[in-house]
C-alpha cells in the first residue's frame, strides 16, 4: 500500500519530497493542485482527493494548517470520517491545540484506527534537508510502527509518552524558540538605531557562546532585511497563541511569550504575516519611530 501524505504547504512540501526521494510509495493530496507537481515529478502519485488518499493508503500523514483543515480532510463528523479512520494509521505532524489533538485521537481510536501525534522543530530549510527533530506521543506499539516512516525527514525522534506528550513538548520549544527570534531581532533593531554595523554584530555573535543554528539563521536575514519566508510571522503567531492558551490553562505565567503575542500580532497587522518571523523587526521599528500601532491579538486570559 502507498503511504498517503496530505498538506504540501512551507513544511510539507519538502517534507514530502524527501519521503519521494527515499523511495517511499507516496500518494499526495493539496488543496493547491499546483502545489502536487514537484511530488509527481519525484515519482508520487497525485490523488484527486482526499477521499482518494484514503482509499489508496493505509498510513496518512497529516502536514495541515489547522484544526479545521484536518477534520475537512479527515471528514470528521460526518459519515465520511468512519471509513477513513478505521484501518487506518493517521500521523499528525502538524500544530494544533493539545485539547483537540486529544480529541481526535478519541474519535480515531473509536472508529477502529491508531493515531500519532508527530509534530516536528524545524523550518522550511531543516525540511528541505530532512534536518527536522520530530516529536512522538502514542502508545509504544503505534510510535514504534511509524519511526523508519519518518527517517527521510527527521534526523531525530523523540518519544514523549500519551498524547498530547507531543505537543505539549513542541510548545516548550516554540516558545524557546520564537522568545529568542525575538530577542535576537530586538539587538539587532538596537544596533542599526545606534549607528553599528550589523554585520561586525554578528561575526560578535556567531564568535561567542550564543551563537547557535538559529542566531547563524536569522542574523544573515537581518542584515540584510530579507524577509524571505522560512518560518511565516503568521504561524508563529498561531503557535504563539497555542503556547499562551496552554500556560493559562495551566496557571502558568509567561511574560516574555505575551510580549512576543502582542509583536507579532502587530506584524502581522501591519500585512506583514507572509513574511519570515524575522519580520517582527517591522514591529520594533513601527514602535522606536512612533508610529500608530494598532492593538495585537489580547492576551489569554
Amino acid at each position: 500500500m502507498d503511504i498517503g501524505f496530505i498538506g504540501l504547504g512551507v513544511m510539507g512540501q519538502p517534507m514530502a519530497l524527501n519521503l519521494a526521494r527515499a523511495g517511499t510509495p507516496l500518494i499526495v493530496f493539496n488543496r493547491t493542485p499546483a502545489r502536487c507537481e514537484p511530488l509527481r515529478a519525484a515519482g508520487a502519485a497525485v490523488a484527486a482527493s482526499p477521499a482518494e488518499v484514503f482509499e489508496r493508503a493505509t498510513t496518512v500523514i497529516l502536514m495541515l494548517a489547522d484544526e479545521a483543515a484536518i477534520d475537512a480532510v479527515l471528514g470528521r463528523g460526518t459519515p465520511d470520517f468512519a471509513a477513513r479512520a478505521a484501518g487506518h494509521t493517521l500521523i499528525h505532524m502538524g500544530t494544533t491545540s493539545a485539547e483537540y489533538s486529544a480529541g481526535l485521537q478519541d474519535d480515531i481510536w473509536v472508529a477502529g484506527g491508531r493515531y500519532v501525534e508527530a509534530p516536528v522543530s524545524g523550518s522550511r530549510v531543516p525540511a528541505e534537508q530532512g534536518q527536522l527533530v520530530a516529536m512522538l506521543a502514542s502508545d509504544d506499539d503505534a510510535v514504534a510502527a511509524v519511526r523508519h516512516l519518518l527517517a527521510p525527514m527527521c534526523r531525530e525522534t523523540f518519544g514523549c509518552g500519551p498524547v498530547p506528550g507531543a505537543l505539549l513538548m513542541k510548545f516548550s520549544v516554540n516558545l524557546f524558540l520564537i522568545t529568542m527570534v525575538t530577542g535576537l531581532t530586538e539587538a539587532f533593531h538596537f544596533a542599526d538605531r545606534h549607528g553599528l554595523d550589523q554585520r561586525l554584530l554578528q561575526d560578535v555573535l556567531d564568535a561567542g557562546p550564543m551563537a547557535s543554528v538559529v542566531s547563524r539563521g536569522k542574523a544573515p536575514k537581518l542584515v540584510t532585511r530579507d524577509f524571505t519566508v522560512q518560518a511565516a510571522a503568521t504561524n508563529v503567531l498561531e503557535n504563539n497563541r497555542l503556547i499562551a492558551e496552554a500556560a493559562r490553562k495551566a496557571g502558568l505565567a509567561s511574560p516574555l511569550l505575551d510580549i512576543c503575542h502582542t509583536l507579532f500580532g502587530e506584524t502581522v497587522d501591519q500585512g506583514h504575516g507572509t513574511e519570515d518571523m524575522v519580520a517582527v523587526l517591522r514591529a520594533l521599528e513601527a514602535r522606536t519611530d512612533g508610529a500608530p500601532v494598532s492593538v495585537g491579538p489580547k492576551e489569554p486570559t
